[in-house]
């Protein structure tokens, strides 16, 4: 991230693209796509599509990733949001909570390797939720076991020197900034755990605006997600179909000192990635201009 400077009363943000809105491209032409539109970096989902993490040679692999982005310039996080890269019946199973030891178990070494991937590509972050409570489950229950479950991650992370980032993500076990805390506090508010904030999931369900969420969030802050969304529907929308007003969540987010990657998060809109990359940046880009206009002249700007 730039510094500020005399005039600049914010530092600019990093905007990024998810490559799970990418899923029909080639990683390597994922990559130059985003390089040639301007981006500064990309969330990158490990899938089957993309980077394997359960394949062969995974670190030979991971190094061909470092180099390509590398030569790029592009930054990157890693996102563990894939729906069936461990079990091609069950979307994002097993997870966390799953009752069977053995299956909570192949949910966190993914995320042990995730951290590994992360720390050789010079990520900055490793993005990760908890999973839906299966039925028949206490809550009780389903708390202990995602913090036993998280603990080697966090041990791995805090080796790797990478930040795990947890997502509250709607429907889920920890759905909510106050579950983020729930946890935080649960585990004795490890150094190397941290958020992953989804704008459009503040917009969902989050008591406070987005806005305001992002404010609240602001120590624990090692990730961030957006898309536009509509209160009470989650549904990643491309920016301008939902009712998220940007400039005001974009200033706070710059205002917060934040150093990692804003990504877009369109995993439903792969179809048509290309056009939804080439179209967000702009967008992005001229809601944050406005927000910087709004705060020298005390007047809102529109993004539209």
């Amino acid at each position: 991230m730039t510094p500020e400077t005399p005039g600049s009363p914010r530092t600019s943000l990093r905007f990024g693209y998810g490559t799970n809105g990418l899923a029909d491209l080639r990683l390597d032409d994922a990559l130059a796509l985003l390089a040639d539109l301007g981006y500064d970096g990309v969330g990158l989902t490990l899938d089957h599509m993309h980077l394997d993490p359960l394949a062969p040679d995974l670190a030979a692999r991971t190094r061909r990733v470092a180099h390509r982005l590398d030569a790029l310039g592009l930054g990157v996080t890693v996102e563990t949001g894939a729906r069936y890269v461990l079990d091609p019946r069950r979307k994002h199973g097993p997870s966390l909570l799953d009752p069977d030891p053995e299956d909570r178990a192949r949910r966190t070494d993914l995320l042990v390797r995730a951290v590994r991937v992360a720390a050789d590509l010079g990520a900055h972050a490793v993005h990760c939720f908890s999973g839906i409570t299966p039925a028949g489950t206490d809550e009780d229950t389903a708390w202990k076991r995602l913090s036993e479950s998280l603990a080697p991650v966090l041990d791995a992370a805090a080796t790797a020197g990478v930040p795990l980032a947890v997502e509250p993500e709607p429907g889920h076990l920890l759905a909510t900034l106050a579950d983020f805390h729930r946890l935080r506090r649960t585990l004795g508010d490890p150094e190397h755990l941290g958020l992953t904030l989804d704008i459009g999931h503040c917009q969902c369900l989050e008591p406070l605006p987005p806005a305001d969420c992002v404010r609240a969030a602001a120590p624990w802050l090692r990730h961030v997600q957006i898309e536009d969304m509509r209160r009470g529907v989650h549904e990643h929308l491309p920016f301008g179909d939902g009712e998220i007003d940007f400039p005001p969540v974009l200033d706070a987010l710059a205002a917060t000192g934040y150093q990692g990657l804003t990504v877009v998060e369109l995993p439903r809109h792969s179809h048509a990635g290309p056009h939804f990359a080439e179209r967000s940046l702009p967008f992005l880009r001229r809601a944050a201009a406005a927000s910087l206009r709004t705060n020298r002249s005390g007047e809102p700007s529109a993004t539209h």
